[in-house]
């Protein structure tokens, strides 16, 4: 069964947490920094919007600024070669989880009382 709370309680914790990395491809990446601070700042957004869907707001996962910088200067340690497949990763894994999450809005809004 498909449950619509901890559907958007998944999909707002999963874009908080892709905050970090996007931050690390923004300051790695740039020549395209203009672009990826308007995706990150597009999936914040989105992240807060769909946080005050949920039924109760304070079970959205949001990674505290310890573990944010921790995985911030583990990324920043890599080599030149482990960042390009770094940043790779990451924008394919981000592309993934946007295009579930699409079919997850898409099916709320066509079975339930949804406006996004």
């Amino acid at each position: 069964g498909f449950i619509e709370d901890k559907c958007l309680l998944k999909i707002s914790s999963g874009l908080y947490t892709f905050q970090t990395y996007l931050k690390y491809i923004q300051e790695t990446f740039i020549s395209e920094n203009q672009n990826v601070e308007s995706l990150s700042y597009s999936a914040e957004h989105l992240a807060r919007t769909i946080r005050q869907m949920v039924i109760n707001p304070e079970e959205v996962i949001i990674p505290d600024a310890a573990t944010q910088e921790s995985l911030h200067t583990k990324l920043k340690s890599t080599n030149a070669w482990t960042k390009k497949i770094t940043i790779h990763l990451i924008l394919r894994d981000f592309t993934s989880f946007m295009e579930k999450t699409v079919r997850a809005v898409r099916y709320l809004k066509n079975t339930r009382s949804f406006s996004v």
